[in-house]
């Protein structure tokens, strides 16, 4: 494969392990070595940066990675500068959370710099316990601020139900927990934010690399150049990765990254 000339990383499960709080050593060794080739390094998550754990925080910093993906690609910085961002409407957000009110769904809204939770019952704080602890409970939140994407709390016997409710306003959702689902513009993917920063930066998308594990990564993985799934990614991803590389315990992106040639 030809080397590429920018790199994206999912978060969790990816670089590091939210319910444990690790990120092994090998993740830092792998940014400086790709900085010492002149490719660029990216993070691409769902998480919006409020919510970034502190280990990977510091590797971003320390190790100068690039470009800073999050919210599921609805807000973009290139080197600490807003490069993109796309809140949605209030009046849709308005919307889906009469819907959800009238279910008895919780629900919250994901700023950048925070998110508020409609109510803090067990459901939400198993959810987000390991994202963002401290949070706001405020379900007038989206009325005083931007926000990029919803969370809805709920399992998935109600999977069909919402996901026809919120394709009537123009979002769709993407499980990450048992009983939580992302709620972003229908549109909306890492997949269109990459190509946003990367038409920005000048690069082609067929130069372009990214490692995931999870189901927000599928499109990721499908319009890039080359798709790499971690060995504990989900089946559907590793079915349409170019790549399985190791686990993130036999530091998957760092063996990865030299199996193919790239460090």
């Amino acid at each position: 494969m030809q080397t590429p000339k920018i790199i994206f990383f999912d978060i969790d499960d990816t670089l590091y392990r939210k319910y444990t709080d690790t990120l092994r050593p090998s993740v830092f060794e792998a940014m400086k070595a790709l900085k010492a080739r002149g490719i660029l390094t990216a993070i691409a998550t769902g998480r919006p940066y409020a919510a970034m754990p502190a280990k990977v925080r510091a590797v971003v910093e320390e190790a100068g990675m690039d470009l800073l993906l999050t919210i599921n690609g609805q807000f973009i910085r290139y080197r600490g500068e807003v490069l993109q961002k796309r809140p949605l409407e209030t009046v849709k957000v308005d919307e889906m959370c009469a819907y959800f009110d009238r279910e008895g769904i919780p629900y919250a809204f994901v700023a950048d710099h925070t998110i508020a939770v409609s109510e803090p019952v067990p459901t939400v704080e198993d959810a987000m316990a390991h994202i963002l602890p401290d949070h706001p409970v405020d379900k007038e939140f989206y009325r005083r601020n931007e926000v990029f994407q919803m969370l809805g709390f709920y399992a998935a016997d109600r999977e069909a139900e919402v996901a026809a409710e919120a394709a009537k306003h123009g979002y769709k959702t993407v499980r990450w927990h048992e009983l939580a689902v992302d709620m972003l513009d229908a549109q909306g993917s890492k997949a269109r934010g990459i190509r946003t920063a990367v038409a920005e930066l000048g690069i082609d998308m067929q130069d372009v690399m990214a490692f995931g594990d999870g189901l927000n990564d599928i499109e990721m993985m499908k319009a890039v150049g080359f798709g790499v799934a971690m060995g504990n990614g989900h089946p559907d991803l590793k079915a349409v990765a170019d790549y399985i590389c190791p686990t993130v315990e036999e530091d998957g992106v760092y063996n990865g990254l030299k199996a193919l040639g790239v460090i």
